[in-house]
């Protein structure tokens, strides 16, 4: 023997997700199916309606303010990463063949344009002069009293994608760190350019797979 249906008609239900989709904007369209008892006790329609359209609009206000604070973050970053023309700025480089490594910015350059929203043109010198002149704001630090900040183009060799090329010469020491309960070795790596050497801590795995020559005896 079938269970009873509930009592509500299959209209009213038809009803309820009309009105739950034109609150969203929705059309909703249905095809035959098989409506089951929500609930051991059965609600009046009115009831059921309200209760349906204020969860929707709960929802709907939590949306909104999630997208609203999502927007406030988003223009305070954008607002922090504004420049005016004659202010210096830093250029940012990246090392390559492979080697992971700290970001460099070299400079400064004064701003002599604003390209858009987003994009500004540098007054570069005639070492970068393969180097198209307007960058991204991504790519663009303010320039800090503290030198220590930034290089000088006469210590590294910049190409046209804004890399730069320094050769690793020795491994001075090697030890293990723990990084969230695993170990890890890293290495002391002595790296040479133009006018001198520095040395970096850097993941010895990735150090042998790139560099296997400084570990061979």
């Amino acid at each position: 023997m079938n269970p009873p249906l509930h009592s509500i008609k299959t209209s009213f239900i038809v009803s309820v997700w009309f009105k739950i989709g034109s609150l969203f904007g929705n059309q909703v369209l249905f095809r035959c199916a098989c409506f089951v008892s929500l609930d051991s006790q059965q609600l009046g329609s009115t009831e059921i309606v309200q209760r349906t359209t204020e969860n929707i609009q709960q929802i709907r206000e939590r949306l909104k303010a999630a997208q609203s604070r999502q927007k406030s973050y988003a223009d305070k970053r954008r607002s922090d990463l504004e420049f005016s023309v004659g202010d210096k700025v830093l250029l940012k480089v990246s090392p390559w063949k492979g080697v992971i490594r700290f970001r460099k910015f070299i400079g400064p350059f004064e701003i002599v344009a604003r390209v858009g929203r987003v994009a500004y043109r540098l007054e570069l010198p005639p070492e970068l002069s393969q180097i198209h002149d307007t960058f991204h704001v991504s790519q663009l630090r303010k320039c800090l009293a503290d030198e220590s900040a930034f290089v000088s183009l006469e210590d590294i060799e910049v190409d046209e994608w804004l890399n730069y090329a320094e050769k690793p010469i020795a491994v001075l020491e090697r030890k293990t760190k723990t990084l969230r309960n695993k170990e890890v070795g890293i290495v002391k790596v002595q790296w040479e350019h133009r006018k001198g050497s520095e040395w970096t801590w850097e993941p010895e795995e990735e150090m042998r797979r790139n560099q296997p020559e400084l570990f061979q005896a």
